[in-house]
This record gives C-alpha cells, sequence and structure tokens, in this order.
C-alpha cells in the first residue's frame, strides 16, 4: 500500500494530476512498472542495495542506475534529464534520416542524388548543389553559409519557442509543452502520459546508440547502414563487425593500405 501511494504521489508531482480517483486508489500498472519504488531497475531483481537514494522513481526512465553520481546535485540532474531528453529526440528524427533515402533507393525506386546519409551533405558542393529528396523545385541549396545561417536562425527560433512559449501559448513545460505541441492530443489522459513518457525515452536511447552505431559504421565500412544490414545478412559469418574492425584500417585509410 505504501509504494502505491508512493506511486500516486510521484504521479500527481510529475504530471499535475491527481491518481486517485472518486476516493479509489487506482494507480495503472504503467505507473507501478516504470515510476516508484518497486519500479522496474537495472540490475533487475538483483537491484537491492544498489540504487542510489535519490533516485526515487519520479521521473520517466529512471531505473536507478547512476554510478558515476551525475544526479546527486538537483541542479544538474534537472540540466541532464533536459539534454538527454533533446538529444533523445534528434537521435530518433536523425536515425530515421539516415535509413530512409537509403531505404527508398534501394528498395522504393526513388532516385536521390546520393541517398547514403553521410555523403548526401556534400552534395551542397557540388555545381548543381543539394537538392531536397532530389527534387530542386523543394529545396534548392547552393551555399553552405546560407544553408548554416538558415539553421541557426530557424532552430533559435524553435528552441525559444520551447523554452519561453513565445506565441504558441504562455508558462508551458519545456520538455513537454503540450498545446499546440500536441496536436494529436496523446497527452491528454494522464495515464497514457505517463506511458508516453517512457516509451519516449526509451526509444530515444536506443536512437542514440543507433547513431553512434552509423557514426562507426560510415567510418569503419564507408558505407550507409542499410548496405552494411545488406552485406551482412548475404554473409553473416564473413561479413559482421568483428571482421570489419579488423579489415577497416587496411581497406580504408590510406597508410595503412600501403603497409598491410
Amino acid at each position: 500500500m505504501a509504494a502505491t501511494s508512493f506511486v500516486q504521489q510521484a504521479v500527481a508531482k510529475t504530471f499535475g494530476v491527481n491518481k486517485v480517483a472518486k476516493g479509489n486508489k487506482k494507480v495503472t500498472k504503467a505507473a507501478i512498472e516504470f515510476y516508484g519504488p518497486d519500479r522496474a531497475k537495472f540490475l533487475g531483481p538483483f537491484s537491492e542495495g544498489s540504487t542510489p537514494s535519490y533516485l526515487k522513481g519520479e521521473y520517466p526512465g529512471d531505473y536507478g542506475w547512476d554510478t558515476a553520481g551525475f544526479s546527486a546535485d538537483p541542479e544538474k540532474f534537472a540540466a541532464y534529464r533536459e539534454l538527454e531528453l533533446i538529444h533523445a529526440r534528434w537521435a530518433m528524427l536523425g536515425a530515421l534520416g539516415c535509413i530512409t533515402p537509403e531505404l527508398l533507393s534501394k528498395f522504393g525506386g526513388v532516385e536521390f542524388g546520393e541517398s547514403v546519409w553521410w555523403k548526401a551533405g556534400a552534395q551542397i558542393f557540388a555545381d548543381d548543389g543539394l537538392n531536397y529528396l532530389g527534387n530542386p523545385s523543394l529545396i534548392h541549396a547552393q551555399s553552405i553559409i546560407y544553408t548554416l545561417a538558415a539553421q541557426v536562425v530557424l532552430m533559435g527560433l524553435a528552441e525559444a519557442y520551447r523554452v519561453n512559449g513565445g506565441p504558441l501559448g504562455e508558462g508551458l513545460d519545456k520538455l513537454y509543452p503540450g498545446e499546440a505541441f500536441d496536436p494529436l492530443g496523446l497527452a491528454d489522459d494522464p495515464d497514457t502520459f505517463a506511458e508516453l513518457k517512457v516509451k519516449e525515452i526509451k526509444n530515444g536511447r536506443l536512437a542514440m546508440f543507433a547513431m553512434f552505431g552509423f557514426f562507426v559504421q560510415a567510418l569503419v565500412t564507408q558505407k550507409g547502414p542499410v548496405e552494411n544490414l545488406l552485406d551482412h545478412l548475404s554473409d553473416p559469418s564473413n561479413i559482421n563487425g568483428f571482421t570489419d574492425a579488423a579489415t577497416a584500417y587496411c581497406t580504408n585509410d590510406p597508410l595503412g593500405s600501403a603497409l598491410c
């Protein structure tokens, strides 16, 4: 009963709602599973005594793991939560953006000037510039300076709206503003909102690892992630992370190819 009460208080504190309906202490399964002292933790059943006292399960994605003590200070914890969530959202968009052009090019018959994500940006230095989705009538970028300036201005405005509300609403939460940022009303139900927050940060953390993997793959194989996957599926025993790492120096490094 004490654990249930704690979950109710944590959810109410975090989401600004009261989870007690008509005198009945009713807490959703998602809330009990992901929030409070009885939530799932990073060591599973072996987590007893290994979770810092300041991680109480009040926030989505808190599995009680903070070996370095980054979250011990409440102000730093709040800053790190914001940084993690924003990076997670960008990573999800980035991962989707990295694989979509390559998938469309290989399986959808869509023609791009360059479909591999880490090569696409170099098209801006070509004579014809960079055409968004291969179509010059959409975005026809020819200057890296103007493109960078436009990104700074647009991102600055977007961040200003996120932090200060701007014309989209006053007093909005910096991390979960809702209102005009939630046109589908996904956060209208507090129970659903609590679960969606957990799903968002879990998928975002996975996407950050995926983006790091894309970076490493590009350096090691000089290919895109979809082509890497197809190569691996064609010959799993001989084309994998271990063999690629072992041969990358000899294959891709000019000095290495001379010495191997």
